[in-house]
Protein backbone atom coordinates (compact mmCIF):
# COMPACT_ATOMS: atom_id res chain seq x y z
CA UNK A 1 0.00 0.00 0.00
CA UNK A 2 1.26 3.46 -0.94
CA UNK A 3 0.25 6.82 0.50
CA UNK A 4 0.35 9.84 -1.75
CA UNK A 5 0.53 13.61 -1.19
CA UNK A 6 1.15 16.76 -3.23
CA UNK A 7 3.83 17.91 -0.78
CA UNK A 8 5.61 15.54 1.56
CA UNK A 9 7.48 17.26 4.42
CA UNK A 10 10.06 15.08 6.14
CA UNK A 11 10.72 16.29 9.69
CA UNK A 12 8.07 17.70 12.04
CA UNK A 13 10.44 19.82 14.10
CA UNK A 14 9.79 23.51 14.55
CA UNK A 15 10.57 24.46 10.94
CA UNK A 16 8.84 21.53 9.23
CA UNK A 17 5.74 22.00 11.35
CA UNK A 18 5.68 25.71 10.54
CA UNK A 19 5.82 24.98 6.81
CA UNK A 20 2.96 22.47 7.06
CA UNK A 21 0.79 25.00 8.90
CA UNK A 22 1.69 27.74 6.41
CA UNK A 23 0.35 25.50 3.61
CA UNK A 24 -2.80 24.31 5.38
CA UNK A 25 -5.17 26.56 3.36
CA UNK A 26 -3.37 26.07 0.02
CA UNK A 27 -5.68 23.32 -1.26
CA UNK A 28 -2.67 21.01 -1.50
CA UNK A 29 -2.57 17.55 0.05
CA UNK A 30 0.13 17.92 2.72
CA UNK A 31 1.72 14.97 4.52
CA UNK A 32 4.09 15.65 7.43
CA UNK A 33 6.14 12.74 8.73
CA UNK A 34 8.57 12.37 11.59
CA UNK A 35 10.51 9.63 13.35
CA UNK A 36 9.03 10.68 16.72
CA UNK A 37 5.56 10.24 18.24
CA UNK A 38 4.15 13.72 17.35
CA UNK A 39 2.26 13.87 20.64
CA UNK A 40 1.80 17.00 22.76
CA UNK A 41 3.05 16.62 26.31
CA UNK A 42 0.99 18.07 29.19
CA UNK A 43 2.87 21.16 30.36
CA UNK A 44 4.11 21.32 33.94
CA UNK A 45 5.07 24.86 35.01
CA UNK A 46 7.36 23.47 37.70
CA UNK A 47 9.16 21.01 35.42
CA UNK A 48 12.86 21.66 34.76
CA UNK A 49 13.64 23.80 31.75
CA UNK A 50 14.47 21.99 28.54
CA UNK A 51 18.21 22.46 27.88
CA UNK A 52 17.77 23.60 24.28
CA UNK A 53 16.20 27.02 23.78
CA UNK A 54 15.81 29.48 20.91
CA UNK A 55 15.99 33.26 20.84
CA UNK A 56 12.87 33.95 18.78
CA UNK A 57 12.97 37.23 16.86
CA UNK A 58 10.01 39.54 16.31
CA UNK A 59 9.76 38.16 12.75
CA UNK A 60 9.53 34.60 14.09
CA UNK A 61 6.91 35.68 16.61
CA UNK A 62 4.80 37.21 13.84
CA UNK A 63 5.05 33.99 11.81
CA UNK A 64 4.02 31.89 14.83
CA UNK A 65 1.15 34.27 15.62
CA UNK A 66 -0.21 33.99 12.08
CA UNK A 67 0.09 30.21 12.21
CA UNK A 68 -1.98 30.23 15.42
CA UNK A 69 0.82 28.76 17.53
CA UNK A 70 2.03 31.75 19.56
CA UNK A 71 -0.86 31.70 22.04
CA UNK A 72 -0.04 28.10 23.01
CA UNK A 73 3.64 29.01 23.37
CA UNK A 74 3.03 32.11 25.49
CA UNK A 75 0.68 30.31 27.88
CA UNK A 76 3.42 27.76 28.58
CA UNK A 77 6.75 29.56 29.04
CA UNK A 78 8.32 32.39 27.07
CA UNK A 79 10.76 34.94 28.48
CA UNK A 80 10.81 38.33 26.74
CA UNK A 81 14.08 40.23 26.75
CA UNK A 82 14.43 43.94 26.18
CA UNK A 83 18.22 44.36 26.24
CA UNK A 84 21.43 42.65 25.22
CA UNK A 85 24.78 43.25 26.89
CA UNK A 86 27.99 41.97 25.25
CA UNK A 87 31.53 42.42 26.51
CA UNK A 88 35.06 41.17 25.87
CA UNK A 89 36.43 39.27 28.83
CA UNK A 90 40.00 39.95 27.68
CA UNK A 91 39.62 43.72 27.46
CA UNK A 92 37.39 46.66 28.27
CA UNK A 93 35.21 46.76 25.14
CA UNK A 94 31.47 46.34 25.64
CA UNK A 95 28.25 47.13 23.85
CA UNK A 96 24.62 47.41 24.89
CA UNK A 97 21.57 46.99 22.65
CA UNK A 98 18.02 47.85 23.65
CA UNK A 99 14.58 47.45 22.11
CA UNK A 100 13.79 51.02 23.11
CA UNK A 101 16.41 52.27 20.62
CA UNK A 102 14.08 51.30 17.77
CA UNK A 103 10.84 51.97 19.69
CA UNK A 104 10.16 48.24 20.10
CA UNK A 105 8.85 46.62 23.28
CA UNK A 106 11.18 43.60 23.23
CA UNK A 107 14.19 42.31 21.31
CA UNK A 108 12.76 38.82 21.30
CA UNK A 109 11.78 35.86 23.49
CA UNK A 110 13.84 33.01 24.87
CA UNK A 111 11.70 29.89 24.52
CA UNK A 112 12.42 26.22 25.09
CA UNK A 113 12.39 24.34 21.79
CA UNK A 114 9.95 21.78 23.19
CA UNK A 115 7.51 24.58 24.06
CA UNK A 116 7.64 25.95 20.51
CA UNK A 117 7.23 22.45 19.12
CA UNK A 118 4.17 21.70 21.27
CA UNK A 119 2.56 25.03 20.34
CA UNK A 120 2.90 24.07 16.67
CA UNK A 121 1.78 20.47 17.18
CA UNK A 122 -1.44 21.64 18.86
CA UNK A 123 -2.36 23.54 15.72
CA UNK A 124 -1.35 20.63 13.49
CA UNK A 125 -3.64 18.25 15.39
CA UNK A 126 -6.48 20.77 14.93
CA UNK A 127 -5.90 20.88 11.17
CA UNK A 128 -6.58 18.49 8.31
CA UNK A 129 -2.86 18.12 7.55
CA UNK A 130 -1.81 14.47 7.31
CA UNK A 131 0.51 13.46 10.16
CA UNK A 132 2.64 10.33 10.07
CA UNK A 133 4.36 9.60 13.39
CA UNK A 134 7.15 7.10 14.12
CA UNK A 135 8.06 7.15 10.44
CA UNK A 136 11.79 6.67 9.86
CA UNK A 137 12.98 7.19 6.30
CA UNK A 138 15.17 4.43 4.84
CA UNK A 139 15.08 4.87 1.06
CA UNK A 140 14.43 7.74 -1.32
CA UNK A 141 14.46 7.47 -5.10
CA UNK A 142 12.97 9.00 -8.20
CA UNK A 143 10.00 7.19 -9.72
CA UNK A 144 8.94 8.90 -12.92
CA UNK A 145 8.04 12.49 -12.09
CA UNK A 146 7.71 11.71 -8.39
CA UNK A 147 9.71 10.66 -5.38
CA UNK A 148 9.17 7.27 -3.82
CA UNK A 149 10.00 7.04 -0.11
CA UNK A 150 10.31 3.78 1.78
CA UNK A 151 10.07 3.78 5.58
CA UNK A 152 11.81 1.46 8.02
CA UNK A 153 8.56 -0.47 8.60
CA UNK A 154 8.05 -1.03 4.87
CA UNK A 155 5.42 1.65 4.25
CA UNK A 156 5.82 3.55 0.97
CA UNK A 157 5.01 7.19 0.25
CA UNK A 158 4.85 8.99 -3.07
CA UNK A 159 4.91 12.73 -3.86
CA UNK A 160 6.06 15.05 -6.67
CA UNK A 161 7.58 17.45 -4.11
CA UNK A 162 9.59 16.46 -1.04
CA UNK A 163 10.76 19.05 1.50
CA UNK A 164 13.68 18.15 3.75
CA UNK A 165 13.07 19.63 7.21
CA UNK A 166 14.78 16.80 9.05
CA UNK A 167 17.60 18.71 10.68
CA UNK A 168 21.35 19.07 10.48
CA UNK A 169 21.93 15.38 9.77
CA UNK A 170 19.16 15.26 7.17
CA UNK A 171 18.45 11.78 5.80
CA UNK A 172 16.65 13.33 2.81
CA UNK A 173 19.67 15.48 1.95
CA UNK A 174 21.98 12.46 2.23
CA UNK A 175 19.75 10.05 0.27
CA UNK A 176 19.10 12.61 -2.46
CA UNK A 177 22.86 13.19 -2.84
CA UNK A 178 22.79 16.93 -2.09
CA UNK A 179 26.29 18.35 -1.66
CA UNK A 180 27.27 20.53 1.30
CA UNK A 181 30.14 22.72 2.41
CA UNK A 182 30.96 22.08 6.03
CA UNK A 183 33.65 22.50 8.61
CA UNK A 184 34.20 21.84 12.28
CA UNK A 185 34.43 24.86 14.59
CA UNK A 186 36.69 22.78 16.86
CA UNK A 187 34.40 23.90 19.68
CA UNK A 188 31.70 22.27 21.77
CA UNK A 189 28.75 24.01 23.38
CA UNK A 190 27.67 23.14 26.91
CA UNK A 191 24.00 23.94 27.45
CA UNK A 192 21.96 23.86 30.63
CA UNK A 193 19.76 26.06 32.83
CA UNK A 194 20.97 27.75 36.01
CA UNK A 195 19.48 29.75 38.87
CA UNK A 196 21.39 32.86 39.92
CA UNK A 197 21.27 35.01 43.04
CA UNK A 198 20.74 38.21 40.98
CA UNK A 199 17.90 38.92 38.52
CA UNK A 200 18.73 38.78 34.81
CA UNK A 201 16.75 42.02 34.24
CA UNK A 202 15.17 40.71 31.00
CA UNK A 203 18.63 41.00 29.45
CA UNK A 204 20.59 38.58 27.27
CA UNK A 205 24.17 38.60 28.54
CA UNK A 206 27.18 37.44 26.54
CA UNK A 207 30.85 37.43 27.53
CA UNK A 208 33.61 36.53 25.08
CA UNK A 209 36.24 34.48 26.86
CA UNK A 210 39.62 33.35 25.51
CA UNK A 211 38.10 29.90 24.85
CA UNK A 212 34.79 31.02 23.36
CA UNK A 213 31.55 32.95 24.00
CA UNK A 214 29.46 32.36 27.12
CA UNK A 215 25.81 33.44 27.03
CA UNK A 216 23.28 33.76 29.85
CA UNK A 217 19.81 33.97 28.29
CA UNK A 218 16.84 35.00 30.45
CA UNK A 219 14.16 32.50 31.47
CA UNK A 220 11.00 32.98 33.51
CA UNK A 221 9.40 30.77 36.14
CA UNK A 222 6.53 32.02 38.32
CA UNK A 223 7.36 35.53 37.11
CA UNK A 224 10.83 35.42 38.70
CA UNK A 225 13.97 36.48 36.83
CA UNK A 226 16.49 34.22 38.56
CA UNK A 227 16.79 31.44 35.94
CA UNK A 228 18.93 31.60 32.77
CA UNK A 229 19.69 29.26 29.92
CA UNK A 230 23.43 29.10 29.33
CA UNK A 231 25.34 28.33 26.14
CA UNK A 232 29.05 27.96 26.84
CA UNK A 233 31.15 27.53 23.70
CA UNK A 234 34.64 26.25 24.44
CA UNK A 235 37.38 23.90 23.28
CA UNK A 236 36.66 20.16 23.24
CA UNK A 237 39.31 19.65 25.94
CA UNK A 238 37.81 22.19 28.31
CA UNK A 239 34.28 20.99 27.52
CA UNK A 240 35.28 17.48 28.55
CA UNK A 241 36.72 18.80 31.82
CA UNK A 242 33.63 20.92 32.54
CA UNK A 243 31.26 18.04 31.82
CA UNK A 244 33.21 15.85 34.28
CA UNK A 245 33.04 18.36 37.15
CA UNK A 246 30.76 17.73 40.13
CA UNK A 247 27.75 20.06 40.21
CA UNK A 248 29.13 22.51 42.77
CA UNK A 249 32.53 22.77 41.04
CA UNK A 250 30.80 23.38 37.69
CA UNK A 251 28.69 26.17 39.19
CA UNK A 252 31.80 27.85 40.60
CA UNK A 253 33.65 27.54 37.27
CA UNK A 254 30.65 29.03 35.47
CA UNK A 255 30.40 31.88 37.96
CA UNK A 256 34.11 32.73 37.47
CA UNK A 257 33.88 32.56 33.66
CA UNK A 258 30.92 34.95 33.77
CA UNK A 259 32.68 37.32 36.15
CA UNK A 260 29.83 36.95 38.62
CA UNK A 261 27.66 39.39 36.64
CA UNK A 262 24.49 37.75 37.99
CA UNK A 263 25.85 36.92 41.42
CA UNK A 264 26.21 33.34 42.59
CA UNK A 265 25.13 30.39 40.47
CA UNK A 266 22.91 28.64 43.01
CA UNK A 267 21.55 25.71 40.97
CA UNK A 268 22.38 24.00 37.69
CA UNK A 269 20.29 21.49 35.76
CA UNK A 270 21.95 18.50 34.03
CA UNK A 271 24.40 19.56 31.31
CA UNK A 272 24.34 18.65 27.61
CA UNK A 273 27.43 18.94 25.38
CA UNK A 274 27.00 19.56 21.64
CA UNK A 275 29.84 19.58 19.05
CA UNK A 276 29.64 22.71 16.88
CA UNK A 277 29.80 22.34 13.11
CA UNK A 278 28.86 24.71 10.32
CA UNK A 279 27.15 23.27 7.27
CA UNK A 280 25.60 24.80 4.17
CA UNK A 281 24.02 23.03 1.22
CA UNK A 282 25.44 24.09 -2.14
CA UNK A 283 21.88 24.18 -3.48
CA UNK A 284 18.63 24.44 -1.54
CA UNK A 285 16.56 22.98 -4.37
CA UNK A 286 16.51 20.38 -7.11
CA UNK A 287 13.74 18.98 -9.27
CA UNK A 288 10.94 18.13 -6.83
CA UNK A 289 13.13 18.79 -3.79
CA UNK A 290 13.66 21.66 -1.34
CA UNK A 291 15.79 21.93 1.81
CA UNK A 292 14.78 24.20 4.68
CA UNK A 293 16.07 25.01 8.16
CA UNK A 294 19.01 23.03 9.51
CA UNK A 295 18.77 20.62 6.58
CA UNK A 296 19.94 23.54 4.41
CA UNK A 297 22.21 25.42 6.83
CA UNK A 298 23.54 25.24 10.36
CA UNK A 299 25.40 28.13 11.98
CA UNK A 300 27.26 28.91 15.17
CA UNK A 301 24.81 29.47 18.08
CA UNK A 302 26.59 32.77 18.77
CA UNK A 303 23.53 34.93 18.07
CA UNK A 304 20.78 32.33 18.48
CA UNK A 305 19.62 32.94 14.90
CA UNK A 306 19.39 29.36 13.63
CA UNK A 307 15.67 28.74 14.09
CA UNK A 308 14.80 32.29 12.98
CA UNK A 309 16.46 31.57 9.63
CA UNK A 310 14.50 28.32 9.46
CA UNK A 311 11.14 29.99 10.11
CA UNK A 312 11.87 32.52 7.35
CA UNK A 313 12.81 29.62 5.03
CA UNK A 314 9.46 27.96 5.76
CA UNK A 315 7.47 31.17 5.28
CA UNK A 316 9.18 32.04 1.99
CA UNK A 317 8.84 28.51 0.58
CA UNK A 318 5.14 28.45 1.51
CA UNK A 319 4.65 31.82 -0.18
CA UNK A 320 6.42 30.63 -3.35
CA UNK A 321 4.35 27.43 -3.49
CA UNK A 322 1.01 29.16 -2.86
CA UNK A 323 1.75 31.79 -5.53
CA UNK A 324 2.76 29.07 -7.99
CA UNK A 325 -0.49 27.20 -7.26
CA UNK A 326 -2.51 30.30 -8.02
CA UNK A 327 -0.70 30.65 -11.35
CA UNK A 328 -1.25 26.99 -12.22
CA UNK A 329 2.48 26.21 -12.28
CA UNK A 330 4.00 22.83 -11.52
CA UNK A 331 5.27 23.02 -7.94
CA UNK A 332 8.04 20.45 -8.43
CA UNK A 333 9.59 22.47 -11.27
CA UNK A 334 13.09 23.53 -10.24
CA UNK A 335 12.39 26.94 -11.84
CA UNK A 336 9.57 27.46 -9.32
CA UNK A 337 11.56 26.18 -6.35
CA UNK A 338 14.55 28.34 -7.31
CA UNK A 339 12.50 31.42 -6.40
CA UNK A 340 12.71 30.25 -2.79
CA UNK A 341 16.46 29.64 -3.09
CA UNK A 342 17.11 33.07 -4.63
CA UNK A 343 15.31 34.81 -1.78
CA UNK A 344 16.79 32.84 1.11
CA UNK A 345 20.32 31.77 0.19
CA UNK A 346 21.91 35.28 0.02
CA UNK A 347 20.39 36.26 3.38
CA UNK A 348 21.47 33.03 5.07
CA UNK A 349 24.98 33.19 3.63
CA UNK A 350 25.41 36.82 4.70
CA UNK A 351 24.42 36.06 8.28
CA UNK A 352 26.60 32.93 8.37
CA UNK A 353 29.59 34.93 7.10
CA UNK A 354 28.98 37.65 9.68
CA UNK A 355 28.75 35.14 12.52
CA UNK A 356 31.87 33.35 11.26
CA UNK A 357 33.85 36.59 11.12
CA UNK A 358 32.59 37.66 14.53
CA UNK A 359 33.46 34.30 16.07
CA UNK A 360 36.95 34.27 14.53
CA UNK A 361 37.67 37.84 15.66
CA UNK A 362 36.79 37.04 19.24
CA UNK A 363 38.81 33.82 19.16
CA UNK A 364 41.91 35.67 17.97
CA UNK A 365 44.73 35.95 20.49
CA UNK A 366 47.28 38.25 18.75
CA UNK A 367 47.45 41.60 20.53
CA UNK A 368 46.58 43.75 17.45
CA UNK A 369 43.36 41.79 16.94
CA UNK A 370 42.45 42.06 20.63
CA UNK A 371 42.95 45.81 20.35
CA UNK A 372 40.84 45.88 17.18
CA UNK A 373 37.86 44.07 18.71
CA UNK A 374 37.94 46.18 21.89
CA UNK A 375 38.20 49.39 19.87
CA UNK A 376 35.43 48.16 17.57
CA UNK A 377 33.06 47.44 20.45
CA UNK A 378 33.75 50.86 21.98
CA UNK A 379 33.28 52.59 18.63
CA UNK A 380 29.97 50.89 17.82
CA UNK A 381 28.75 51.60 21.36
CA UNK A 382 29.11 55.30 20.52
CA UNK A 383 27.19 54.99 17.22
CA UNK A 384 23.42 54.88 17.90
CA UNK A 385 22.55 54.49 14.20
CA UNK A 386 24.80 51.45 13.76
CA UNK A 387 23.39 49.87 16.90
CA UNK A 388 19.82 50.54 15.76
CA UNK A 389 20.61 48.89 12.39
CA UNK A 390 21.85 45.79 14.20
CA UNK A 391 18.73 45.72 16.39
CA UNK A 392 16.39 46.01 13.38
CA UNK A 393 18.22 43.14 11.70
CA UNK A 394 17.93 41.00 14.85
CA UNK A 395 14.23 41.81 15.14
CA UNK A 396 13.62 40.87 11.51
CA UNK A 397 12.43 44.35 10.64
CA UNK A 398 14.49 44.66 7.47
CA UNK A 399 15.25 42.75 4.29
CA UNK A 400 13.10 40.66 1.96
CA UNK A 401 10.44 39.45 4.37
CA UNK A 402 7.65 36.99 3.50
CA UNK A 403 4.09 38.16 4.14
CA UNK A 404 3.81 35.94 7.23
CA UNK A 405 6.66 37.89 8.88
CA UNK A 406 5.67 41.43 7.92
CA UNK A 407 4.35 43.82 10.55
Amino acid sequence: MEMRADVLIVGAGMVGSALALALRHSGLEILLLDGGPLSVKPFDEQAPFEPRVSALSAASQRILERLGAWEGIAKRRAAPYTDMHVWDGSGTGQIHFSAASVHAQVLGHIVENRVVQDGLLERLHDSDIGLLANARLEQLRRSGDEWLLTLADGRRLRAPLVVAADGANSAVRRLAGCETREWDYLHHAIVTSVRCSAAHQATAWQRFTDEGPLAFLPLLRDGKQDWCSIVWSTTPEQAEQLMALPDEAFRKALERAFEGRLGEVLEADPRVCVPLRQRHAKRYVDEGLALIGDAAHTIHPLAGQGVNLGFLDAAVLAEVLVNACERGERLADVKVLSRYERRRMPHNLALMAAMEGFERLFQANPLPLRWLRNSGLKLVEQMPEAKALFVRQALGLSGDLPDLAKA
